[in-house]
């Protein structure tokens, strides 16, 4: 079976059913293109191919005869033989290896073939792995500017609140009435207290008193509001601050990471990259059970170490076969000048001859094929035990890559239903501080928190989609054709 034609096999069981575009991207996400463009302009992914289509050239030579040999000599002064003088002979030769040789030679170089087309698959999936995790590097780096721009906004809505609050307050200089002191006493709760509490010893409230207990004069409630509403709008600006510089770090982050995706598909560094504003999830439909299977008979290291085990298998027929004798056969012609007095046959004087010949190799070293022999069937046995070993390899990253698709899967849901109850929280919270029953603070506190859910989030189906890839890439990616 052509090795096209197991990859035709494969694209057409996805569950992606031959769509050039990878599962679970929408329509303004350019990923496919990029994969495709990686498939075929990386250089690393053209020296594989090249090197798979050298191997195909291989097949004409492999088991084909060795070239006749033709061999002629010319006498200056003609040889007097008894049918007349010989001029010149002219012989030709064709050498036959042993039974079985070309066979089995012709059988190596087609395992070496998909050998070559198994490594150019797996230098391929490598490839279009890292371009998978480079574009969900930069999906979360456009998440985390979306998220700080939000920041932003948010900063800016919580500053025209609270300038709003501090100038509609009495006098046009204070944020509202102050919230009563703990145990809900009034300014002048000291001396009541004190009166209605026969363990005070009859102490009365003096203006000095007030001030040592927490309590205010007439005019300085508003001047603590004052200074409240001005602390808040400053604490706001100095916010405001911080998220415009993270969001000049994370542009030029940005940069610095389309640069890299760039080199990925061997293009011009300032390139232009399309990066979705929505990240979406993929599913991953594939029942585990066959998915397990398929993955061990198209594993593209499984399948080159598999293909490697039967070019020793091959070679080794081969090298045993080499010890039997060789055999040819050819032809030897005599060109006959004729004497000038007849010999003992006057029929026979100047007639040319043709000699049928026979030819057999002895192979007198025989134990360099034998040697030969073991070592190809060592060299196989050392194959089969990397298949085995990359076997058992593969079958710890399948359990490993479910059980990181599950708990990326969970983290999506999670994440999802805490973003939910977020956001309600922060409606009653805005609704609590327009009348006056909520800080600042909090609306601060809820808002950041808003904003790493979403990032959380962002990351959970991130990690979700890089591991499906990852596990189909333990395959193939057959919706990614290569033209070179």
């Amino acid at each position: 079976m052509r090795p096209f034609f197991l990859l035709f096999f494969l694209w057409a069981i996805s569950p992606a059913g031959g769509d050039a575009r990878p599962r679970g991207v929408t329509g303004e996400d350019s990923l496919g293109v990029y994969l495709g463009v990686a498939a075929a302009q990386h250089p690393a992914v053209r020296a594989a191919y090249l090197a798979y289509e050298a191997s195909r050239e291989k097949l004409p030579q492999a088991g084909a005869p060795e070239d006749p040999r033709i061999e002629a000599g010319v006498f200056p002064r003609p040889m007097e033989f008894a049918g007349g003088g010989q001029v010149a002979q002219f012989r030709v030769m064709q050498m036959f290896p042993a039974p079985g040789v070309r066979g089995a030679a012709r059988r190596e170089a087609q395992r070496m073939e998909r050998m070559a087309f198994e490594s150019f698959r797996q230098t391929r999936n490598d490839l279009l792995m890292e371009v998978y995790r480079q574009w969900y590097a930069l999906c979360l780096l456009r998440q985390r500017m979306l998220g700080a721009a939000s920041d932003l906004r948010y900063i800016e809505q919580l500053e025209r609140l609270a300038l709003g609050r501090y100038t509609s307050a009495p006098g046009g200089s204070g944020a509202g009435e102050s919230p009563p002191p703990a145990g809900g006493a009034s300014p002048g709760g000291v001396a009541s207290a004190s009166a209605s509490n026969p363990g005070m010893g009859g102490m009365t409230s003096s203006p000095s008193v007030a001030p040592a207990g927490g309590m205010t004069t007439e005019g300085m409630p508003a001047m603590e509001d004052a200074g409240s509403g001005l602390t808040e709008v400053m604490n706001l600006e100095i916010e405001r601050m911080e998220v415009e510089n993270e969001m000049e770090n994370l542009k030029r982050e940005m940069e610095a990471e389309k640069e890299r995706f760039n080199a990925l598909l061997n293009r011009p560094p300032g390139s232009d990259v399309v990066v979705p504003d929505t990240l979406l999830r993929v599913l991953f439909p594939w029942d585990r059970d066959a998915f397990r299977e398929a993955a061990r008979l198209a594993n593209p290291m499984l399948g080159m170490l598999r293909e490697e085990s039967r070019v020793y298998e091959a070679r080794a027929e081969m090298n045993r076969r080499m010890g039997y004798p060789m055999w040819g056969i050819g032809l030897q012609y005599m060109l006959m000048k004729p004497l000038a007095t007849g010999g003992m046959s006057s029929s026979m004087n100047g007639r040319d001859m043709l000699m049928p010949m026979v030819s057999v190799t002895i192979p007198l070293a025989g134990n360099k094929y034998k040697a030969a022999h073991r070592e190809s069937l060592l060299l196989g046995q050392a194959a089969e035990a990397k298949h085995t070993e990359a076997l058992r390899r593969l079958e710890a990253e399948l359990s490993r890559g479910f059980y990181l698709l599950d708990e990326a899967g969970n983290r999506c849901l999670l994440y999802e239903r805490q973003t939910a109850l977020i956001l309600r929280m922060q409606s009653l919270a805005m609704e609590e501080f327009t009348s006056g029953r909520a800080g600042m603070h909090t609306l601060l506190r809820i808002g950041r928190r808003l904003v790493a859910f979403r990032l959380k989030e962002a990351e959970a189906i991130a990690a979700y989609n890089t591991g499906v890839a990852f596990l189909e890439q333990m395959i193939t990616f057959p919706t990614i054709p290569y033209e070179p």
